[in-house]
Protein backbone atom coordinates (compact mmCIF):
# COMPACT_ATOMS: atom_id res chain seq x y z
CA UNK A 1 0.00 0.00 0.00
CA UNK A 2 1.47 3.56 -0.83
CA UNK A 3 1.33 6.23 1.56
CA UNK A 4 0.96 9.66 1.25
CA UNK A 5 2.77 12.50 3.44
CA UNK A 6 -0.65 13.13 5.18
CA UNK A 7 -1.53 9.98 5.41
CA UNK A 8 1.80 9.39 7.22
CA UNK A 9 1.26 12.49 9.16
CA UNK A 10 -2.30 11.47 10.31
CA UNK A 11 -1.37 7.93 11.28
CA UNK A 12 1.26 9.58 13.83
CA UNK A 13 -1.08 12.23 15.41
CA UNK A 14 -3.63 9.08 15.81
CA UNK A 15 -0.42 7.64 17.92
CA UNK A 16 -0.06 10.60 19.80
CA UNK A 17 -3.41 10.31 21.21
CA UNK A 18 -2.06 7.27 23.04
CA UNK A 19 1.08 9.10 24.36
CA UNK A 20 1.48 8.33 28.32
CA UNK A 21 3.08 11.93 29.21
CA UNK A 22 1.86 12.59 32.86
CA UNK A 23 4.84 14.78 33.49
CA UNK A 24 5.69 16.82 30.09
CA UNK A 25 2.35 16.98 28.88
CA UNK A 26 3.80 17.13 25.59
CA UNK A 27 2.40 13.82 23.51
CA UNK A 28 4.37 12.74 20.71
CA UNK A 29 3.55 10.19 18.08
CA UNK A 30 5.37 8.61 15.16
CA UNK A 31 4.11 6.58 12.20
CA UNK A 32 7.52 4.58 10.77
CA UNK A 33 7.05 3.44 7.00
CA UNK A 34 8.70 0.68 5.79
CA UNK A 35 10.19 -0.37 2.53
CA UNK A 36 7.82 -3.03 2.11
CA UNK A 37 4.71 -1.12 2.53
CA UNK A 38 3.93 -1.30 6.08
CA UNK A 39 3.56 1.83 8.91
CA UNK A 40 4.50 1.29 12.78
CA UNK A 41 3.40 3.67 14.96
CA UNK A 42 4.37 4.52 18.35
CA UNK A 43 3.88 7.53 21.20
CA UNK A 44 6.07 8.52 23.87
CA UNK A 45 6.13 6.62 27.45
CA UNK A 46 7.26 8.74 30.14
CA UNK A 47 8.44 7.31 33.53
CA UNK A 48 8.54 9.08 36.77
CA UNK A 49 12.30 7.97 36.25
CA UNK A 50 12.56 10.69 33.49
CA UNK A 51 15.67 9.00 31.95
CA UNK A 52 13.62 5.69 31.19
CA UNK A 53 11.31 7.85 29.01
CA UNK A 54 11.37 6.00 25.88
CA UNK A 55 10.05 8.43 22.36
CA UNK A 56 7.80 8.04 20.20
CA UNK A 57 10.24 7.67 17.28
CA UNK A 58 12.10 4.24 19.17
CA UNK A 59 8.26 3.02 20.47
CA UNK A 60 7.90 2.65 16.21
CA UNK A 61 11.07 1.59 15.13
CA UNK A 62 11.22 -0.82 17.65
CA UNK A 63 8.09 -2.63 17.17
CA UNK A 64 9.16 -2.87 13.79
CA UNK A 65 12.24 -4.78 14.75
CA UNK A 66 10.76 -6.96 16.23
CA UNK A 67 8.83 -7.63 14.07
CA UNK A 68 11.22 -8.56 11.30
CA UNK A 69 11.51 -5.09 9.43
CA UNK A 70 15.21 -3.70 8.71
CA UNK A 71 14.30 -1.18 6.41
CA UNK A 72 12.90 2.03 5.97
CA UNK A 73 12.09 4.70 4.19
CA UNK A 74 10.06 7.44 6.07
CA UNK A 75 9.13 8.41 9.16
CA UNK A 76 6.05 11.19 10.57
CA UNK A 77 6.23 12.72 13.27
CA UNK A 78 3.47 14.95 14.84
CA UNK A 79 4.40 16.69 19.14
CA UNK A 80 2.04 18.14 20.73
CA UNK A 81 0.40 21.66 19.04
CA UNK A 82 3.84 22.53 17.05
CA UNK A 83 3.94 22.96 13.85
CA UNK A 84 7.45 21.12 13.52
CA UNK A 85 8.50 18.48 15.76
CA UNK A 86 11.38 16.45 14.75
CA UNK A 87 13.42 13.83 16.34
CA UNK A 88 15.88 14.25 19.52
CA UNK A 89 19.60 13.32 19.21
CA UNK A 90 19.21 9.91 20.69
CA UNK A 91 16.85 9.37 18.28
CA UNK A 92 17.96 10.14 15.07
CA UNK A 93 20.92 7.84 16.15
CA UNK A 94 18.83 4.87 17.02
CA UNK A 95 17.40 5.71 13.24
CA UNK A 96 20.59 6.03 11.38
CA UNK A 97 21.78 2.68 12.82
CA UNK A 98 18.83 1.12 10.35
CA UNK A 99 17.90 4.10 7.83
CA UNK A 100 20.65 6.95 7.25
CA UNK A 101 18.92 8.42 3.92
CA UNK A 102 15.45 8.58 5.94
CA UNK A 103 13.15 10.78 4.97
CA UNK A 104 11.76 12.24 8.14
CA UNK A 105 8.59 14.22 7.80
CA UNK A 106 6.65 16.50 10.26
CA UNK A 107 3.81 18.90 10.77
CA UNK A 108 0.41 18.61 12.16
CA UNK A 109 -2.72 16.67 9.84
CA UNK A 110 -4.21 19.22 7.15
CA UNK A 111 -1.04 21.82 8.06
CA UNK A 112 2.12 22.10 6.48
CA UNK A 113 4.76 19.97 6.13
CA UNK A 114 8.22 20.37 7.23
CA UNK A 115 10.66 17.29 5.67
CA UNK A 116 14.58 16.36 5.76
CA UNK A 117 16.79 13.56 5.60
CA UNK A 118 17.98 11.89 8.30
CA UNK A 119 21.70 12.55 7.52
CA UNK A 120 20.45 16.87 7.60
CA UNK A 121 19.58 16.16 11.23
CA UNK A 122 22.43 14.05 11.88
CA UNK A 123 25.38 14.99 9.45
CA UNK A 124 28.05 13.06 11.67
CA UNK A 125 26.66 9.99 12.51
CA UNK A 126 28.35 7.16 15.31
CA UNK A 127 29.01 3.99 13.19
CA UNK A 128 31.04 1.07 13.65
CA UNK A 129 29.89 -0.03 10.31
Amino acid sequence: MKYDLQDLIAMAAAARDKAYAPYSHFRVGAALLTAGGRVYTGCNIENASYGLTVCAERVALFQAVAAGEREFTALAVVGGDLEACFPCGACRQVLAEFAPDLEVITGRPGGSIHRRRLRELLPDTFTLK
